[in-house]
Parts: C-alpha cells; structure tokens; sequence
C-alpha cells in the first residue's frame, strides 16, 4: 500500500466469502497491477474458513453497519454530517423515490450505509466501484452522489436477473446518477445490461482464472476394477443450481454401476437436498463435505472421475453466470456435466468441451452413464476444455481492461 490515502473505495456484500472466489481473485490481481484501494464490506464474514487469496490481499477493510441498529451512533453522525453534504438533498430525493418503488426496510438500510461511507472514505478518495448491481451498487451509488465522485460496478448473476428494470435502468443512465462504467463475466449478462442502458457502457469481462494458482493437471489413468465412479459437485445448495434432480438423476442410475458423489458448498436448501437423499436411498453413497476452501476443492476434483453442475433458471428468475467452478475444473482436466443455462455455453461447447444436458433427472442419468462406460470420452471432453482455459479463458486479459477502466474514473494521481 502507498503511504497516500487510495483514491478508489470497493463496495461488496461481504468479506471475505469462500463461495465468492472470483471477486478474490480479482481484487488480488487489482492490487497485483498497482491499483490502490479499500473495501467496504456491508456484512461482517460468516464462514469460518477462508480462502488463500484472501490471506494474500493488503488492502484495508472497513466494516458498514451491518445493520442501522447495531451501531446507532455511528450512524446519526454520518447522518448528521451528510446533511451538510452539497448533494444531500439530491441524494435524499433519490432516496426517497427508490424508497416509494421499494417499500423495503432494507432500502432504508442501504441508505444509512451510505452516510457511513461517505463520512468515513478518506478525503483523497476520487471513485467508488462496487461488486454486484443490487445491493452494494445502491450503496456505493448513493455514496458516490453524497460525495461528487464517479462510481462504477461489477454485475453477476443473480444481481442482474432480479433485479427491477427500473432500478437496473436508472442505475445505467448519467441523468439518473447511474455508472460510470459497468463490467459483466458474460456476454449474456452483458447483452441484456446494454440493451437497458442509456448512456453507461457495460463491457464483456470474462473473470477467467489465475492458472498460477493451481496445480498442474494430473495424469489421469482408467480407474481400477472395483474403484466406484467418483463424481462431484461444488455449489451453494440454491434452487438454482439445480441438486434436487440431480439427485433424482442419481436414483435412476443402474444398480450395477458402483458411483459416489461428493457434495462441496453450504446453502439454504442443506438439509431439504440431504433429507431428498435419504427418501431416495442414496445417502451411504454421498458425502456432503460443506464449505471447504480451495485446495480442498481442487484436490477434490483431482480425485474425482465427473464434474456435474445442472444449473438452471430459479422460480424468481435467478441463474448461474459463468461458475467459476466450471473452469476450476477444466483446469484439473476433469470431465464436466453441466447445462445450457446463461452464460456456461460461452465457456463449454456440447460435446467438444464437455456435455451440456437437459436437467431433467432422466438426460443426466444417460449422460453420467456415458461418461462412466466410456474413459475416453471424458479425456477428450476434459482434454479439450484444458486447451479452451488456456487459450480464451485466463485472468490477465480481463484485468488489464479493469485495471484500465477503474484508473480513467479516478484520475491522475
């Protein structure tokens, strides 16, 4: 860290996060390329574990009010100081006209974090920047008008898709003290966003992966008479990712075929998808590992013969972007199972890459089938999504154009 105050401040929802790697990965090669910065974190961490990257970052970080209440007089004297604020009141106006659209207790909330952190940024900041177009975008976004500076920010997944168009339109236009500049992992999401904005450009940035950190692939032999098709899976357990019937394209696997799978992620639904696993009889052959950090992940899939994730479109709209994990695997030469939702195409070409299923249980069961009775189908699959990493999908591109981007909003130094 220089000595000098950073000019740019980075808004997440929290920090640090096992299940957000790539916001990690990200914020470390930021800091790698000399851009200076702190994090302002609106949730304090709840996993108990962290990642190494997270262990790798310097900069500073700052901990909002989780919520108002917590910490009341913090709160009144960033209040009372914004009022002083030249753009307060225009600030307020459009607080209250998001409030009337989103008659949310958390609205008023986001607010509150804002005053925080516009009273407490340092004075040399010059840009915000945010991880995510919900939330952490509405705090950095009122902030930012509180204190004259350009933001921008970092879209997703669910953040894009359920979001309300008015709020992703206003977001996306200078009239309405929307972004300097947005960035998206795909260009699906970026599509979408584009085809909303009025004068915020939102460019394609792939997140790739920073392949220094990972091992080399390992050499990858049949396996033995008598070892078990070991398949795995890494995802928080959402509607979403789809487990429900991958669980039920499990039970429909022939008795003959002797399988295991390894389950890595937290997630709402725990103890619904273990229950289902019980009901289906399935539960001496899984193992449900929880939050694990990275390199129990990928010595996970070293071992392992599949990866299977069946993501889909939730009831609320919310899907996958492109899963990290996904790449993860590719890295380690492992076979993917996966499906054709959001951005996993731009990533995996059916049957060249990988197989992209129907996520009806009876297509994945069939696909599973083909992988277990066929070894050289999933070494061509996973020799060929290795090449595709290496050659379009790594880190360095991505931040240079980031790096870049964030450098034009906050100015010379």
């Amino acid at each position: 860290m220089t000595p000098e105050s950073p000019r740019l401040a980075i808004a997440v929802k929290g920090w640090p996060r096992l299940s957000e790697t790539f916001i990690a990965q990200e914020l470390v090669a930021l800091e790698d390329a000399g851009v200076d910065f702190e994090i302002w974190s609106l949730r304090h961490p709840t996993d108990t574990k962290t990642h190494p990257l997270h262990d790798r970052l310097q900069a500073r970080v700052h901990y909002l009010p989780e919520y108002l209440h917590d910490e009341p007089l913090r709160v009144l004297r960033a209040v009372a100081a914004a009022v002083l604020r030249r753009g307060f009141w225009r600030t307020f106006g459009q607080f209250l006209r998001d409030l009337r659209r989103d008659t949310n207790r958390n609205r008023v909330r986001r607010f509150g974090q804002a005053c925080v952190m516009a009273h407490e940024l340092p004075a040399g900041t010059t840009a915000l920047y945010a991880h995510f177009l919900h939330t952490p975008s509405s705090v950095a976004r009122y902030c930012a008008m509180l204190r004259d500076v350009p933001w921008s920010f970092s879209a997703h997944a669910k953040d894009i898709w359920t979001s309300p168009e008015w709020e992703l339109r206003e977001k996306l236009d200078d009239a309405t003290s929307g972004a300097a500049f947005g960035a998206t992992c795909t260009a699906f999401g970026a599509e979408h966003l584009n085809d909303l904005a009025r004068s915020t450009p939102v460019d394609l940035v792939y997140h790739g992966l920073d392949l220094s950190r990972f091992p080399p692939a390992p050499a990858r032999t049949p396996r033995a008479a008598g070892d078990p098709f070991r398949m795995m899976s890494v995802g928080r357990l959402v509607e979403k990712k789809g487990f429900d019937r991958l669980l039920d394209a499990l039970a429909r696997l022939p008795a003959d075929l002797d399988w295991h799978w390894t389950h890595i992620g937290g997630g709402e639904l725990k103890h619904e998808m273990q229950d289902h696993a019980t009901r289906l009889g399935l539960s001496d052959r899984i193992t449900w590992r929880g939050a694990c950090d990275q390199p129990e992940v990928i010595e996970a899939m070293r071992a392992a013969d599949l990866f299977v994730l069946p993501s889909r479109v939730a009831a609320n709209g919310d899907r996958d972007g492109l899963p990290n994990v996904l790449m993860e695997a590719a890295s380690q030469k492992l076979p993917i199972l996966s499906t054709p939702v959001s951005a996993i195409p731009e990533f995996i070409d059916t049957e060249v890459h990988g197989i992209l299923s129907k996520d009806d249980p009876a297509d994945l069961a069939d696909a599973m089938m083909r992988v277990a009775s066929d070894p050289s189908l999933g070494s061509a699959l996973a020799d060929a999504a290795h090449d595709r990493l290496h050659t379009a999908f790594t880190m360095q591109p991505g931040i240079a154009h980031l790096a870049k981007r964030l450098r034009s909003i906050m100015g010379p130094a």
